[in-house]
C-alpha cells in the first residue's frame, strides 16, 4: 500500500469507501445520484464531493448541454481513489495511467446517458433502502462481472456450473430485499431508441439457457421510457412464447408518479391483477436441485 493510499485513508469515511467502490464497479455518477442514494441532502453531498475531489480521490466532468448550459457534475475515481480501492479489495495494483485511460473512456463514450440511465435504477433503489430501514440493496453488480467465469455459482454448486460463463448481457444484475421478501433480477434498461422489440425478446434465450444451468430462475426487468412501447412488449413476448418470468415498467410514469423502481409499478406478464412492488416479484424466483449430471451443463474448463 502506498504512502498516499495510507494518508487518505484516515480522511475517509464508511460512506466515502461506499462511492468509491460504486465508481470502481460502475464508471460514473453525478451529484443528483450520489445525493440521493448516500446523503442526506444536496448541499451535504456537494461539500463532501468537493473534499473527495480535493483530496485526489475523485475527478469530475460537466458535459455541455447541446442547447446551452451543461449537465450537473460527473464524477468518477481519480487514480488514488483507484488504489484506495484496490488496497480495500486486495487486488493487484493497477497501472499508474489506470485512472487516466478509463476517465478518457468514460468522457467520450457515446453510451454515456445509457450509462447514467441504468446506474440511475440502482440509485433510486440505494435512495429508498437509505429512507426505509424496511429494504435493502443487497447487490448491484455492472454488466462486465457477469461474464466471468461461473459468475453465478454458489458455493455447492457442482462443478458445471463454476466452469460456466454466462452468456447473459442485463445492464445490470442485484438483490432486493424488503419486508423478508428477497429478490435476485436481472435489469435491461431499454431507451426505446436503439433496438427493436424482437431483440429484446430475442435475449431472454440466454436467461433461460443460464437458468437451465444454475437450477435457478430469476424475473427480468424491462425499464421502459414509454407505455406504448410496455404494451408492444407483452405482446411480443405472448407471441414468442416467453416463459421465463419477464416484468416491464415505465420509468417515466414512475418518476411523474413520484415512485422508485421499489414501489408498486411493475407490470408481470401472463399475471393479471394490478401492479406489483418489487419485492413482490420474490414470488417468480424458482429454485431447483442442480443435477452434476445434465447434459446442457457444459464441462469444466481446461488449461
Amino acid at each position: 500500500m502506498t504512502d498516499a493510499v495510507l494518508r487518505v485513508q484516515s480522511a475517509l469515511t464508511d460512506r466515502d469507501h461506499v462511492l468509491l467502490g460504486w465508481l470502481a464497479d460502475h464508471g460514473v455518477l453525478t451529484t443528483p445520484q450520489i445525493a440521493h442514494a448516500l446523503f442526506p441532502s444536496v448541499d451535504f453531498a456537494q461539500e463532501r464531493l468537493r473534499k473527495l475531489s480535493t483530496l485526489g480521490v475523485l475527478a469530475r466532468f460537466r458535459p455541455q448541454r447541446p442547447d446551452g448550459g451543461s449537465y450537473p457534475y460527473h464524477y468518477l475515481l481519480d487514480q488514488l481513489g483507484v488504489d484506495v480501492v484496490t488496497a480495500q479489495r486486495g487486488d493487484e495494483l493497477p497501472r499508474r495511467d489506470a485512472a487516466r485511460k478509463r476517465r478518457w473512456h468514460l468522457t467520450n463514450r457515446a453510451n454515456l446517458p445509457h450509462l447514467l440511465g441504468t446506474n440511475q435504477f440502482f440509485i433510486e433503489l440505494a435512495g429508498y433502502a437509505r429512507t426505509h430501514p424496511e429494504a435493502h440493496l443487497i447487490r448491484w453488480w455492472p454488466a462486465s462481472r457477469m461474464q466471468r467465469l461461473g459468475a453465478f455459482a454458489e458455493p455447492d454448486d457442482p462443478v458445471q456450473v463454476h466452469a460456466y460463463i454466462p452468456r447473459v448481457r442485463p445492464d445490470g444484475h442485484g438483490i432486493w430485499a424488503e419486508h423478508h421478501q428477497q429478490v435476485p433480477f436481472f435489469l435491461e434498461y431499454d431507451t426505446g431508441t436503439e433496438r427493436p422489440l424482437s431483440l429484446l425478446t430475442d435475449k431472454i434465450t440466454a436467461y433461460e439457457r443460464l437458468a437451465a444451468v444454475t437450477r435457478r430462475v430469476w424475473p427480468v426487468l424491462f425499464w421502459l421510457h414509454s407505455a406504448a412501447r410496455e404494451r408492444h412488449l407483452h405482446q411480443r413476448l405472448s407471441d414468442a412464447g416467453i416463459r421465463t418470468p419477464v416484468a416491464t415498467a415505465v420509468r417515466d410514469d414512475a418518476a411523474r408518479d413520484g415512485k422508485s423502481p421499489a414501489e408498486a409499478v411493475w407490470w408481470l406478464h401472463r399475471r393479471p391483477g394490478g401492479l406489483l412492488r418489487l419485492a413482490d416479484l420474490a414470488d417468480t424466483v424458482i429454485t431447483t436441485q442442480a443435477d452434476t449430471q445434465q447434459a446442457d451443463c457444459p464441462g469444466p474448463v481446461t488449461t
